[in-house]
């Protein structure tokens, strides 16, 4: 079973419903705009950071037109030096490349020792639109469901103004 596939499954087997946009490789949220056009839901972004030693994951998700002031998500999230994790921390922890990151990349995340956190300016969106572990791929889900699906994989999401 491929990543996607493993996305699929999984909200079939939670009940929820979503809409899904089949498109040439997305490595950049303006290109990938580009292939949603019109569609109802917000645009994201997930970001996965880490700590400089490593030692704690973040996966923010926001709007994909806002910039993230790291230094206030690390006062947000308790820690100090907040950076982009590396390629390699990404497939590590979610078998993920560059490019792909969504919260469906948990769904990877064995140690389940990732934070979530969600913008506080898109929480009360309808839907949110991500790529499902492929950057062929967007798929929109209505954001009750999207926390409805962290929580069933054991993930609470953080709600913050970022």
């Amino acid at each position: 079973m491929n990543l996607y596939e493993k996305v699929e499954q999984k909200l079939k087997e939670l009940g929820i419903e979503f809409e899904l946009v089949e498109h040439e490789p997305a490595v950049t949220t303006e290109l990938a705009d580009q292939f949603i056009e019109g569609i109802e839901g917000v645009r994201t972004k997930a970001m996965f950071l880490t700590n400089k030693k490593k030692t704690e994951w973040f996966l923010v998700i926001m709007d994909d037109g806002k910039r993230l002031d790291m230094e206030k998500f690390g006062e947000l999230a308790g820690t100090k030096r907040i950076k982009m994790a590396s390629a390699e921390s990404l497939y590590e922890k979610m078998l993920l490349p560059p490019g792909v990151v969504s919260p469906f990349g948990l769904l990877n995340n064995e140690d389940k020792d990732i934070k979530v956190y969600i913008d506080e300016e898109i929480i009360g969106e309808k839907r949110m639109s991500f790529h499902p572990n492929t950057n062929e791929k967007t798929i929109f889900v209505e954001t009750p469901d999207l926390l409805r699906y962290l929580k069933a994989i054991g993930c609470e999401a953080e709600v913050v103004l970022l």
